[in-house]
């Protein structure tokens, strides 16, 4: 399952406590529903569907995230540069009353009465000259502040415009997550309503294998940087999934592989469509440690293969990242980054 603000850690990483504490609220509110509610295997067949949902509205969730801190960022270099165009507009108007005092002090008076109050008219016709000069770069400076003017102008609606942007793309992110909060809370409510084997066996499922595609074995990375993803992605073998995050102390799926990329110096988009074509791809018989596995048609969720018929990934909320077999869901595309 699948937003820079980028390599660094989201500010949704920072919050990844606040989502786990949000979620255990909601479930404890909700309450377990009997046992008797619903066959045991309509409750976990009910499980995975959420889930699925859940996935894709997480999706959703970080393109919108993602959106909302890059414009985030551009309203700030937008402010920056106002900031910076006012006060270039105030210098030239310093300028330019300046440059009018001078030449009322020194040249306010008519040619004619310049002429007449001149001892050597060789002087008149220098002061006149440079008065021309002194004329001719008041009005260029004029010039160049009424386009700094026209220009700031048209900087302050772009970012007017920009704000309006914002403003709905956050109402975006608010309601994403409402729906995100939604399913997940729902969906445990219906796996604590499970027995205790019952919950285990949904667990045990969820790791089990799909397709006999156990011949998997390769174990070489195909180059350095893969190797370092998957040293990174292993080392946040038992962490937490929070929706939303990526890293370094929780993930989501997309997180995770974009965090383990970037800790070897690559740059992945966020979501597991966008990681999708973010490299070249691969048919499985020749999936290699570190390349992406996108699952379902949807592309709704992502892990890095580790070798010997395994991916690292992070599940599901209530599942930490781990090992699990390639062929645990349909495989929708292998990508190499």
């Amino acid at each position: 399952m699948g937003s820079h603000r980028r390599l660094a850690p989201s500010g949704f990483d920072r919050g990844a406590g606040a989502a786990l504490s949000v979620l255990s609220v909601a479930t404890a509110a909700l309450g377990a529903v009997p046992s008797s509610a619903a066959p045991h295997g309509d409750t976990r067949a009910e499980v995975d569907r959420l889930y699925r949902e859940a996935e894709q509205a997480t999706e959703a969730y970080d393109k919108a995230d993602e959106r909302t801190d890059r414009l985030r960022e551009e309203v700030g270099d937008a402010r920056d540069r106002i900031a910076r165009q006012q006060q270039r507009i105030n210098t030239m108007r310093d300028s330019l009353g300046a440059v009018a005092g001078a030449q009322y002090r020194s040249g306010g008076l008519a040619p004619a009465v310049a002429l007449l109050l001149s001892d050597d008219p060789d002087d008149y016709l220098d002061r006149a000259t440079t008065l021309d000069r002194i004329g001719a770069r008041q009005s260029d400076r004029l010039t160049r502040l009424q386009s700094a003017m026209r220009e700031l102008s048209r900087e302050r609606a772009r970012t007017a415009g920009k704000l309006a942007e914002l403003e709905k793309s956050r109402k975006e992110v608010a309601a994403r997550k409402r729906a995100v909060e939604k399913k997940l809370a729902r969906a445990r409510q219906l796996l604590n309503s499970l027995p205790a084997a019952e919950r285990a066996a949904y667990v045990r499922a969820s790791r089990s294998g799909r397709g006999g595609i156990s011949e998997l074995f390769g174990a070489t990375a195909p180059n350095a940087r893969a190797a370092a993803a998957v040293a990174a992605a292993r080392s946040a073998l038992g962490r937490p999934y929070v929706w939303g995050a990526n890293g370094p102390s929780a993930f989501d799926c997309s997180g995770l592989t974009q965090w383990a990329y970037a800790q070897a110096g690559v740059h992945l988009p966020r979501t597991s469509q966008e990681q999708r074509y973010a490299g070249r791809q691969v048919p499985l018989s020749q999936a290699r440690p570190g390349d992406l596995v996108v699952y379902r048609s949807d592309a709704g969720h992502v892990g890095m293969y580790a070798g010997n018929g395994q991916v690292i990934h992070a599940p599901y909320p209530g599942a930490p990242v781990r090992y699990d077999p390639v062929g645990m869901m349909p495989i929708s595309s292998v990508t190499r980054p």
